[in-house]
This record gives C-alpha cells, structure tokens and sequence, in this order.
C-alpha cells in the first residue's frame, strides 16, 4: 500500500498478508475446479501454491511507489524469478514446476492464469483486502461467486456465462479502487516527494558524505549497486523493507543540504505538497511561474525549485485488451471476450484508458 496510510490509516497491512490471501484464495479456487472434473495432481497444486505465495516477493520498499527508482529499470516481477530461482537452487529443484508455472512454460495454461492473469487471485485478494482495511467500500468484490464461476475449458481458465455481472462488478471495482486508493491525489504527491527525496540523494551523494550513509543495506543500493541482480544483490535486496527506508528518511531530514532535509521533514509530519488534477495537460508558462516563485520563496535556484513543483500524469486501463484476457464460456459451447459481450455498461469503457494530468506545488 506504499504511503496510503497517509490518507487512510488503517492501511498498513503487509505483504505477508497479502500473500497468505492469495494463498487461501489459490486452494479455493483448485478446489473448485477439482469438483468440475478438471484434473490437477498434488505435485501441481503444492507448485502453484508455491508459485502464489512467492510472486510478489520482488517489490521493494513502498511497493509500487519506488518500482525502477532504486535498482534502475528492473521490474518486480523479474525480481521475484530470480529469487524463486535462487531458492529453487538452493533446495535442489523443487521449486521447478512453480516456477515453469510463474513463468507461463507449463503446458496447463490456466494454472499460471490463476497466478498472473486479468482475473486472479492475487488482484482477488488484494482488492478485498485494501478495501476492508481501508474502509473504502468500493473494492468490494464477490470473490466466492467469481472463484464459484471459474471453469476451464481447452486448457484455458474462463468464467461461466452466470458470472459475467460478478466480473463487471470486480473489474469496475478495480479501476475505482485505483482512483480512490491508489492513486488518490494526496497518495499520489506523497510517493513523488519520496520519489523526489531519492532522486536528491543520489544528486548529491558522493562516497565522502558520511552523513548520508545510514549504516544499514540502503547504502548498498545507494552506492555499491552495478545494477547486476546476483546472488549477493538478491540477498541485499530481501533485506531492504519500509522501515529500512524509513530510517534512512529520518536520519536525512537532519541532512545540511536544505531540499534534501526540507522533503524528508515535510514527508515524515504530512506536510505534503499541495497537489491538482485536471484532463488536460498544465500549461508550461505556468508551471514555470510557479517554480520562478518557489526558487525565490526558499531562496534556491530555478533548477532546485522542481523539488517543489513538478506535473505528471497518472493513468488506469480497467480491462487490457492487450494482457491475459477474461473469457466468457456460455452454455452453447461458444466463447467470447468480456469486453465483445453486448453489455451497455462495460462495453463501451472497459478497455478505454483513463488519463489525469497533475501539478504538485508547495
């Protein structure tokens, strides 16, 4: 959840939890597909057990809010194959059919669909977590009924053709989860200063400045880090967790240089940049106007002042027409994709991108 709890305090629930959903939801799921008829051996259900309880286990500190800001352009997903690969090593091959399932090489497709698909239980699992411990009631989701609904047929995972308004339900959930939680305005300026508060770290970082250096395994990845994930690098990485981070911020908001100390104070006491959001794109005249004014308000150049005001642009896709697709299995035989089914209310949005442009400014 990253620094949602900034705006809704209950939601400091951890990865473990998450996992351990997924987990619950993943023997649910095959025992529901078991009293259809379809065949799933206890090798293969021990694998993709395996497979759901280690697929997050690559996000690093406040999750998606620092994805590709501390070990370069490396994504989560990567992170987690190649501790399940150096786990799978170190215990001899067991973990080889979870991963031929993480990974999609596993001839029973619809396994690695349970895992990572449009409809699995991962995203069944934590919409209705961070719903709960939000108290945002739009998250809610019929999971039992959709997991009730999953079938397969040719080897693909697809939903009964009953099912189809529990799935409308899940996928409008999740696009207004996004917007409510997620991406909440607020939430959003948050991550950026902690985006920002690394970035100037790394700016004025040099091996001599002691007191930048936390004495802990952030300083790894600050200075020591070729952007090679190897074995001493992955067992750094599982190291590295929020309050690891969290400290770092702490020591750094006594930092002599004066953005540097003024992100991290202004994080750390919620006092967050102000922030807007708008359909269109802001007006560069005025964004520079407005750093003109920052630069001279705290005194630091043009350059230093887009520390305090930046704009950007956040955006959700309720259904990727692109990624794994949901498939509907109707009585006759015949299958079609949830977004061809003639349905007023989703057929017309469902994979259309929605765009908002922000400003954050002092």
């Amino acid at each position: 959840m990253a620094l949602a709890y900034l705006v809704y305090p209950g939601a400091v629930h951890t990865r473990l939890h998450h996992s351990l959903g997924a987990y619950h939801l993943m023997g649910n799921a095959l025992n529901e597909l078991r009293s259809k008829g379809i065949e799933i051996t206890e090798e293969e259900e021990i694998a993709v057990s395996a497979a759901i309880l280690l697929h997050d286990t690559g996000h690093g500190p406040f999750s998606h809010a620092l994805e590709n800001k501390l070990l370069g352009e490396i994504h989560h997903e990567s992170i987690s194959l190649k501790i399940m690969q150096l786990m799978n090593e170190e215990m001899g091959g067991k973990l080889d059919m979870a991963i031929a399932i993480f990974t999609n090489q596993y001839p029973k497709k619809f396994l690695h669909q349970l895992v990572s698909g449009q409809l699995d239980v991962d995203r069944m699992d934590y919409l209705t977590r961070d719903s709960f411990f939000t108290g945002v009631s739009e998250g809610v989701i019929g999971y039992n009924r959709i997991l009730k609904m999953l079938v397969v047929d040719k080897g693909e995972l697809m939903v009964e053709e009953k099912g189809i308004y529990s799935i409308e339900k899940f996928l409008v959930a999740r696009r207004q989860m996004y917007w409510q939680v997620y991406l909440h305005k607020t939430v959003l300026a948050a991550e950026k200063m902690l985006v920002n508060i690394l970035k100037r770290v790394h700016e004025i970082s040099s091996e001599g400045d002691l007191l930048l250096k936390t004495g802990g395994v952030t300083d790894y990845f600050l200075y020591a880090f070729n952007g090679m994930m190897d074995r001493a690098s992955l067992y750094k990485f599982c190291e590295l967790d929020d309050i690891e981070l969290s400290f770092a911020i702490k020591k750094w908001s006594h930092h002599p240089d004066f953005i540097l100390r003024e992100l991290c104070d202004r994080l750390l006491n919620r006092n967050l940049l102000k922030i807007r959001l708008q359909s269109e794109p802001f007006d560069l005249k005025e964004t520079a106007r407005k750093q003109e004014e920052i630069a001279t308000q705290l005194k630091i150049s043009f350059d230093e002042a887009s520390y305090f005001v930046f704009t950007g642009e956040a955006n959700n896709t309720m259904y990727k027409t692109e990624d794994e697709r949901i498939n509907i299995l109707f009585k006759d035989g015949t299958v079609k994709d949830i977004s061809a089914i003639d349905n007023p209310l989703i057929h017309q949005t469902i994979s259309s991108p929605v765009k908002k442009f922000y400003i954050c400014a002092l």
